[in-house]
């Protein structure tokens, strides 16, 4: 499943939320440096679909906190809203 997400570094607490259109957002405390921002969203988002980090990959934006996700082994696209 693929999917946009925007992630906030430097976030006071690291959150997953959904926004109205669907896309996923996310903050992370970690900052946006030397890819820990990306690592830190990726493990946010394993713990948040309960997956294994390595079936989320970042496609697009690695650089941006615009990007595009791609989680393998969902069990169904219903988790997106958990």
């Amino acid at each position: 499943m693929r999917f946009n997400l925007k992630v906030t570094p430097n976030a006071s607490r690291s959150e997953v939320t959904v926004e109205v259109n669907g896309d996923l957002k996310i903050k992370v405390q970690a900052p946006p440096e030397d890819g820990k921002a990306n690592k830190a969203a990726i493990l946010l988002l394993a713990k948040h679909f309960n997956v294994p980090k390595n079936r989320i990959k970042i496609v697009a934006g690695q650089k941006s906190q615009q990007k595009v996700i791609e989680v393998f082994g969902l069990p169904n696209e219903n988790t997106l809203n958990k």
